[in-house]
């Protein structure tokens, strides 16, 4: 079953250190695994230190309460944490929740990055997804395949708001001519959630799909990754 606010130990206003040894997260990761720990549990081995009169285990327990879940702190910033309302965080401490997050959406990415041919969206949406639902930022990559339809190499072409002005067909096929790629899928992920895709996201696609037929590398799909779903526009028909 897993860890939410509701299972675990009752606040207390003493420090760690004079807290029973069974309880510390520390020695019950070490005694039990980290499977033993809450969620907040486990945010405060990363937080280390609380304030003079606050646990590490009850700052990560407002923090918790703040943003619900593991998944939106995930999605943090250096300087969301920072904020002053939660004390206890400052850029030590913040640094090390997003790089551990950052690791954690790396493994879950590479769990799905075999040499397999990619198939279909679903493919794509498993390789990347876990990589790119929780950012906060807009990112447009281009994938580019073999001609056995293998992953041969990814790349972020920018950040931000798609656009065509920054999103040039030059920027996209680079990539694919120097790994002599013989076809691309175009993926961007939506931070709101919606898996519709703007009129943007169309004319970027129509754009670079011609340049594509042009220069002789086909442009498979492009793929929209919102939360844990995603819209194919090839699927669709948008291109």
């Amino acid at each position: 079953m897993p860890h939410s606010l509701f299972n675990e130990p009752p606040i207390r206003y003493t420090t760690i250190k004079e807290w029973p040894e069974d309880e510390r997260p520390r020695e019950k990761l070490v005694k039990h695994g980290a499977s033993s720990l809450s969620d907040a549990e486990l945010l405060a081995i990363l937080i280390n230190i609380g304030t003079k009169n606050t646990s590490a285990v009850e700052v990560a327990k407002r923090l918790l309460r703040e943003y619900s879940s593991l998944k939106r702190i995930a999605s943090l910033f250096v300087a969301d944490l920072k904020q002053t309302k939660h004390k206890g965080i400052g850029t030590a401490k913040a640094v090390t929740i997003v790089a551990a997050c950052e690791i954690a959406r790396r493994i879950a990415a590479k769990e799905n990055d075999t040499n397999a041919p990619i198939r279909s969206p679903e493919d794509i949406q498993q390789r990347y997804g876990p990589e790119l639902r929780d950012l906060k930022q807009e990112q447009f990559m281009v994938v580019c395949l073999s001609s056995a339809n293998k992953i041969i190499r990814d790349r972020i072409i920018t950040k931000g708001l798609l656009n065509s002005s920054l999103t040039h067909p030059r920027e996209v096929f680079r990539e694919a001519i120097l790994e002599n790629a013989a076809s691309v899928i175009l993926l961007h992920n939506h931070p709101s959630g919606n898996l519709e895709p703007s009129r943007e996201d169309i004319a970027v696609t129509k754009q670079i799909v011609e340049a594509g037929k042009i220069i002789g590398i086909s442009v498979h799909d492009h793929i929209i990754i919102a939360g844990d779903g995603y819209t194919s526009m090839m699927e669709r028909g948008l291109m």
